[in-house]
């Protein structure tokens, strides 16, 4: 219907405009001359209507004034009609996003309560009292506290480079104030570049401050890790996970995909840092100055199997190293001591049964209590977890767990490089209404050296420990 309106229109301006020379024709030339040039007119009006058909604006042909003047004996040539307009490029294919539209910002924040049923929460100057080097909070002065408080900036820059951000909020200091403690600083944790050197974005070189290929329950994400807290040996390794370094990963296809599934299937993975990684590192720790010339060597490879099916996941890691640590007396160390050790892990995957077990063994700083110094000497330690996936409809997701943890060796992290000497069972529930929000429920039976030189013997103790995280 619109069509044909349209080729009314047509007709009717090419009509008027030839009028004048209708009533002016003498030859029955003239008027066939006419005769096709309005044909001609009328057939380019619909190949013009047919182009724009998809248009809701209608195509109006411009008609070129006729001359006044008597046409000749031969035939005018046929006027054109303008064409249709080209459509428009498209959006998609104009301009690729800007990298700053290509961030993304999540985070996390842990808030924890602890509270000692029994045990030795005090104790006279000299005997240990019960303390984790992991959270300060377990004290006799101890309540709520923020364990971590972290926001994440992270987005790819380009196709072949990505950026990581990661600031945590609640970072505690001393000596600020005499020596009341102050918490809720902001502290770096991660600020790295990845690399990837091929398409498929399966082998990448990471620059910057990232978490060391050491163990794979370091190498996890806190957010996303069952228990509360690492075990005291594999953590030994790299306190905080982190340091300033260079490191590459590789992993397979094979390997991706296994992965892919797992997690899709909602199974807390250590993070794929790649099945294969190599890299050096300053060897201090996050955020202290380098001592010496000499570099962190570490390695690290882990190889997930499919096995009906479950998947079972091995592998290992191994480092060298040369570490100075803080003197109480002031400064740190001018002497630099061997820090070597080598570990495995193993994991079957929850489905709904799962086991996690990890062992490390070596060298390192150590404080000698008979002649008072620091000495390297011989380390090991790990642990083996249990766990159960029970998800339900109504009420979310419930993992219980239990996990013992063994560790005898040195803490380079503290002052004087302390003998830490721990025992420990946890037995805990972590539940998950919903993904924005997770609590955490253990009872903890603790036998440990308090990381201090100055204090000997280990305290003991039976603990309720909880924890609400939220994710955003």
């Amino acid at each position: 219907m619109i069509r044909s309106k349209h080729i009314q229109a047509g007709l009717a301006v090419s009509l008027l405009a030839l009028m004048p020379q209708a009533a002016q024709a003498q030859t029955v030339e003239q008027l066939q001359a006419q005769i096709d040039e309005l044909k001609a007119q009328v057939q380019s009006l619909v190949s013009a209507l047919a182009a724009s058909k998809s248009q809701t604006a209608p195509v109006v042909a411009q008609v070129p004034p006729q001359s006044t003047t008597p046409a000749t004996t031969s035939a005018a040539a046929p006027t054109v009609l303008a064409s249709a307009p080209a459509p428009a490029p498209t959006t998609a294919s104009a301009k690729s996003k800007a990298w700053y539209d290509r961030l993304t910002l999540r985070g996390y924040t842990q808030m924890r309560y602890n509270a000692f049923l029994s045990g030795d929460d005090t104790a006279p100057t000299g005997v240990s009292r019960l303390r984790s080097v992991h959270d300060s909070s377990i004290s006799d002065r101890g309540s709520f506290s923020l364990r971590r408080v972290r926001l994440i900036v992270q987005g790819d820059i380009s196709d072949r480079v990505s950026l990581y951000l990661q600031p945590d909020f609640a970072t505690a200091v001393n000596n600020q104030a005499g020596s009341e403690r102050r918490e809720g600083f902001v502290q770096l944790r991660d600020a790295y570049a990845d690399v990837f050197l091929d398409k498929a974005k399966s082998v990448r070189v990471r620059f910057g401050q990232s978490k060391v290929p050491y163990g794979w329950e370091n190498m996890q994400s806190s957010s996303n890790r069952l228990t509360l807290d690492r075990s005291d040996a594999i953590n030994s390794a790299v306190p905080s996970e982190r340091d300033l370094g260079i490191v590459a990963y590789y992993t397979p296809p094979s390997v991706q995909k296994i992965w892919d599934e797992l997690t899709r299937d909602g199974q807390k993975l250590f993070g794929n840092y790649g099945a294969f990684g190599v890299g050096v590192f300053n060897g201090q720790g996050i955020n202290k100055t380098e001592q010496n010339r000499g570099l962190m060597k570490v390695a690290l490879a882990t190889w997930p199997f499919e096995i009906g099916d479950q998947v079972v996941e091995f592998g290992g890691s191994a480092m060298m190293n040369d570490v100075q640590p803080e003197l109480r007396s002031g400064g740190v160390s001018p002497v630099a001591y061997k820090d070597n050790r080598v570990g495995l892990h193993a994991m079957l995957y929850p489905k709904p049964f799962g086991i996690q077990a990890e062992w490390n063994w070596g060298k390192g700083p150590e404080f000698d209590v008979a002649t008072q110094s620091i000495q390297t000497k011989n380390l090991q330690g790990g642990y083996v977890q249990a766990m159960m996936r029970l998800p339900t409809e109504n009420l979310g997701s419930m993992m219980p767990y239990g996990r013992w943890q063994h560790y005898r060796g040195g803490w380079k992290a503290g002052t004087n490089a302390p003998r830490l000497e721990t025992d420990e069972f946890e037995l805990g529930v972590e539940w998950q209404p919903w993904k924005a929000l997770e609590f955490t429920f253990a009872y903890a039976r603790m036998k440990r050296a308090e990381a201090d030189e100055r204090r000997t013997g280990r305290a003991e103790g039976n603990l309720i420990r909880t924890q609400v995280q939220w994710n955003y």
